[in-house]
């Protein structure tokens, strides 16, 4: 009797195994993801709203959604401390995306006064502006503090015109928010931040291949 006293006094003083905690199930993993994307395309949309920063929201969206495929904390704060990095030479950038939308839509009231060879040139113009944005989308997706958008940009160049089809997955996330905000603008905002993981897909893409 003694002996059986003394085990269960032994058992109750072993605390209990505590239940191991619960994995997220995969498609609650990308769900997750994919509202933080949602989430991100708010915060670069409020970021961009100075017109010429929006090279460094999306940066800083970034380099955000890069972090949270990479299970690493990080949220508002952080978003604009990468930001503020960003935009120091991001803003010139900005600027001269306006200045190239402006030339292209100058060849395009050339087409539409029926200039000789508008049409052509207007195709070229439209051609190199759509360049230029996948470029720009993949250099913001490589930004990292104490980068410069002239190296960043340089190498995006390059790797546009070298990977036609990572550039023709961003085009067709360019054409998603163009659509969004043709039928319901406020669907446009949330949207920024699928491209920017678009971008960031591929160029881990195009890492991979390398």
């Amino acid at each position: 009797m003694a002996l059986t006293r003394t085990r269960n006094r032994t058992r109750d003083r072993v605390p209990a195994k505590s239940a191991a905690p619960r994995e997220e199930s995969l498609l609650a993993q990308r769900f997750a993801l994919f509202a933080e994307c949602l989430l991100t395309g708010v915060w670069i949309a409020l970021a961009s709203l100075p017109l010429v920063t929006y090279p460094a929201a999306f940066a800083a969206g970034s380099r955000h959604l890069r972090r949270r495929t990479a299970h690493e904390g990080g949220g508002w704060r952080e978003f604009v401390a990468d930001f503020r990095a960003a935009v120091r030479g991001g803003w010139l950038v900005g600027l001269a995306g306006w200045a190239a939308l402006a030339a292209v839509w100058v060849d395009v009231l050339a087409v539409r006064a029926g200039i000789p060879g508008g049409p052509l040139v207007g195709a070229i113009g439209v051609l190199a502006l759509i360049g230029a944005v996948v470029a720009g989308l993949r250099a913001a997706a490589l930004w990292r503090p104490g980068t410069t958008w002239r190296a960043l940009l340089g190498a995006a160049v390059r790797r546009t015109v070298l990977d036609p089809a990572g550039s023709f997955l961003l085009v067709g996330g360019l054409a998603v928010v163009v659509c969004s905000a043709w039928f319901v603008a406020p669907l446009a905002v949330p949207v920024l931040g699928a491209v920017a993981a678009a971008a960031l897909a591929v160029e881990e893409r195009h890492r991979r291949r390398r």
